[in-house]
C-alpha cells in the first residue's frame, strides 16, 4: 500500500529536536523524503503495523503532530507535484 507520513515536531527543546530526527530516521527507513517532513512509502500490512507503532511510540502526543495519509490507487493517479520532484520509483526498471 502506498502511504504518505507527514509530521510537525515541536524543536523548542533538546528533546523535540532529537525526537525530530528520530522520526526523520524512522521515515527514512520505510519511504523516501519527498519535502522536509513527508514521505512517500510503500508499505505492506505488517511495515504499516511496524511503522504506525514506531511513530507512535517515538512522538509526543501533547507536543507533535503526526499524519498518516492512504493513497488509494497508483502514485500517478492520486498525486500532483508541481516544480522539483526527485521521486524514484523503485518498482520501475532503473538503469544506471
Amino acid at each position: 500500500m502506498d502511504i504518505l507520513v507527514t509530521y510537525d515536531v515541536n524543536t523548542l527543546t533538546k528533546p523535540g529536536r532529537a525526537r525530530l530526527r528520530r522520526i526523520a530516521k524512522i521515515c527514512e527507513g520505510h519511504g523516501q523524503r519527498v519535502q522536509f517532513s513527508v514521505f512517500e512509502c510503500t508499505v505492506s500490512e505488517a511495515q504499516m503495523e511496524t511503522l504506525r507503532l514506531r511513530l507512535r511510540t517515538t512522538m509526543s502526543a501533547e507536543e507533535d503532530n503526526l499524519r498518516i495519509y492512504l493513497l488509494r490507487g497508483r502514485r500517478e493517479d492520486v498525486v500532483e507535484a508541481y516544480g522539483k520532484d526527485s521521486y524514484v520509483d523503485f518498482q520501475d526498471l532503473l538503469i544506471a
